[in-house]
């Protein structure tokens, strides 16, 4: 993978969300919820994505680094609403965000919701600690999101209850707490498994 960093030492140029390039409906979302100014990680991050670069960002919790990851995802999304584009297949997902723990994966989930109320994104959250039925239920019809934690992830592959092979961008959210907690191996295996023309 040949991906662009950023951090706090890059320059920002983009001072208003409408300066990022994205859609009405994503613009319309962050208006309601009252965000005016982009903080540098999105405003850094956001152009690149939806130019469909991969991307490392380092950034630290609270400074707005799961919007700037969820509004290139969301406006992906509303494209397809906009161009009549079919929902995904039975199993499968458009995009998939892994994280540490169910609880980061729980606030993802309800990040996406909150930015994507006017694109209305079909989300499944695939954690641990709870029963896996109505996480095999939730991806049965395909979803636009799927948001997971690596281990229930590797189950739910393991059955054939999710497939990846129709993902087309990838999150490693928090990937150095999910090295920290021995999820390499794991992750590994996912990586393995996404197309090779994918965004991560």
């Amino acid at each position: 993978m040949n991906a662009t960093v950023i951090s706090k030492n890059t320059p920002n140029t983009m001072n208003t969300f409408a300066d990022l390039g994205l859609s009405p409906r994503i613009l319309r979302a962050l208006e309601d919820a009252k965000y005016k100014t982009p903080p540098p990680i999105q405003a850094k991050a956001i152009p690149l994505l939806l130019d469909g670069k991969d991307l490392l960002g380092v950034a630290q919790t609270g400074t707005g680094k799961t919007a700037a990851f969820v509004l290139p995802i969301l406006n992906r999304g509303a494209a397809r609403i906009e161009d009549s584009q079919p929902r995904p297949q039975p199993k499968h997902g458009h995009a998939l965000i892994v994280a540490p723990t169910r609880e980061l994966a729980a606030q993802i989930a309800d990040s996406i919701r909150t930015y994507g109320k006017h694109v209305r994104p079909s989300v499944a959250v695939i954690v641990g600690g709870l029963k896996p039925g109505p996480q095999i239920k939730a991806m049965a019809r395909g979803v636009d999101v799927i948001v997971a934690t690596p281990g229930r992830l590797m189950d739910h592959m393991s059955t054939g209850a999710i497939k990846l092979d129709q993902i087309q961008t990838v999150v490693l959210d928090e990937a150095d707490q999910m090295m920290d907690l021995g999820f390499l191996p794991a992750i590994r295996k996912i990586m393995a498994r996404l197309p090779r023309d994918r965004q991560v």
